[in-house]
């Protein structure tokens, strides 16, 4: 039977406001132990900020993780999933984009996370991938 990504996607995703500075954002990853962070803009998801696009676009360049909004560094170009899409569609998406990890948006808003590690888990929970999603953080 096919799955819905409602049953797999990871609730609740941490959604900050296109101005938040990006040490919010690297304080919200690092105290969720998650790799991104959404960002929408009046109310409406408008990026995907990475702990890789603040090192590369923002930390790399030298810009203040204080003073930078996360706007100014997060991914724009978004694929995002409804909750009533299969599990199927969000692994074509993602080989298609080439991506980890992928929004899932009811009604305009942010309410999941899908990852590959989320699939690995759900399909494969004996691969290397699936074990490494599901053990403890290393802190």
């Amino acid at each position: 039977m096919a799955q819905q990504l409602r049953e797999v996607m990871t609730p609740d995703p941490i959604v900050l406001p296109v101005t938040a500075p990006m040490m919010e954002a690297a304080q919200r990853m690092r105290d969720e132990d998650i790799g991104d962070v959404l960002v929408e803009d009046n109310g409406k998801l408008c990026g995907m900020c990475t702990d890789r696009d603040m090192v590369v676009r923002a930390i790399a360049e030298g810009l203040e993780p204080r003073t930078t909004p996360v706007g100014n560094v997060c991914s724009r170009e978004i694929v995002a999933l409804s909750p009533d899409d299969l599990v199927e569609d969000a692994i074509r998406l993602m080989r298609e984009h080439a991506v980890r990890r992928m929004p899932v948006v009811e009604d305009g808003r942010p309410v999941g996370m899908i990852s590959l590690g989320d699939l690995a888990i759900d399909r494969d929970f004996d691969s290397a991938l699936a074990e490494i999603s599901a053990a403890p953080p290393n802190n």
